[in-house]
C-alpha cells in the first residue's frame, strides 16, 4: 500500500483527490494538511510515502522543498511558481533521496491536447492559445498553457504562441489550441467538466513517482510517452 498525505486537502481539488486515494486498492489516504483543517504538512509528513501538492503558488515551492528534505516523494499539481530550487535540493542526513513530479495537467486528454498542438505546430504556420478556468484559479496564463507554448516551441523552433487567459464562473478548466496557415485553420481543444477527470493521472503520477530516474520531472507526458 502507498502512503499518501494530501496538501491543501480542503480545497476542491485536494478533496477529490483525498476520495480518489481512498478508493484506489493500492493506496491509503494517511493524512490531510490544511490550515482550514488545522493540520500542517510536517505533521502528515512522517506517516507519507508520497505527497500530493494542490495549494497555492505561494506555499507549493516551500511543501515540496520539505518533502524532499524528508525523503517522501511529492507529486505537484500547483502552478504558477518557479521549480528551479528543487533542482538543488537535497533530503536531510539519514533520509532517503525522493523525487518530486510536477504536472501542469494530470488530465489524460489535456496532455494528449498538448502533444498533438506541438506535432502540429510543426506543419502549420502561426498558433495561439485560449485557456479558460474558473474564477477562483489564482495564476494566469494556467501552468497547462505555458507548457503548451514551451512544446510548441520546441517542436517548431519557433516563438512561443501568444495565451489569452479568461477566467470566469462556471468554467473549470478548458483549453483551445488555434493554428492558422494560408486557407485553412485547425483548432484543438480540450475540456474538463469535472474534477475527476483529473483523478486517473494523479493516481498514475503517485504509483509512478518513486520509479523516476531524474527528479524533478515536468509533465505527466513523461509517465504516459516515457
Amino acid at each position: 500500500m502507498i502512503a499518501v498525505a494530501v496538501a491543501g486537502a480542503a480545497g476542491r481539488m485536494g478533496q477529490a483527490v483525498c476520495e480518489a486515494v481512498e478508493n484506489a486498492p493500492d493506496m491509503e489516504l494517511s493524512g490531510r494538511a490544511d490550515p482550514a483543517l488545522g493540520t500542517t504538512l510536517e505533521e502528515v509528513l512522517p506517516d507519507a510515502d508520497v505527497v500530493v501538492d494542490f495549494t497555492t503558488p505561494d506555499v507549493a515551492l516551500g511543501n515540496a522543498l520539505a518533502c524532499l528534505r524528508a525523503g517522501v516523494h511529492v507529486v505537484v499539481g500547483t502552478s504558477g511558481f518557479d521549480p528551479a530550487p528543487l533542482k538543488q535540493a537535497r533530503p536531510a542526513q539519514g533520509r532517503p533521496k525522493a523525487n518530486v513530479l510536477i504536472a501542469p495537467n494530470f488530465a489524460i486528454g489535456a496532455v494528449l491536447m498538448m502533444r498533438f498542438a506541438a506535432e502540429a505546430a510543426r506543419h502549420m504556420g502561426r498558433a495561439e492559445i485560449v485557456e479558460l478556468h474558473h474564477d477562483g484559479k489564482l495564476d494566469a496564463p494556467s501552468g497547462t498553457a505555458r507548457r503548451t507554448a514551451e512544446l510548441m516551441a520546441a517542436a517548431s523552433g519557433g516563438e512561443q504562441p501568444p495565451i489569452h487567459s479568461v477566467r470566469l464562473p462556471g468554467l473549470v478548466a478548458h483549453q483551445e489550441v488555434i493554428l492558422g496557415d494560408v486557407g485553412q485553420t485547425l483548432t484543438i481543444r480540450h475540456d474538463s467538466i469535472a474534477r475527476e477527470s483529473f483523478m486517473p493521472g494523479v493516481l498514475l503520477a503517485v504509483r509512478k513517482v518513486g520509479e523516476l530516474e531524474q527528479s524533478p520531472v515536468i509533465g505527466l507526458e513523461n509517465l504516459l510517452f516515457p
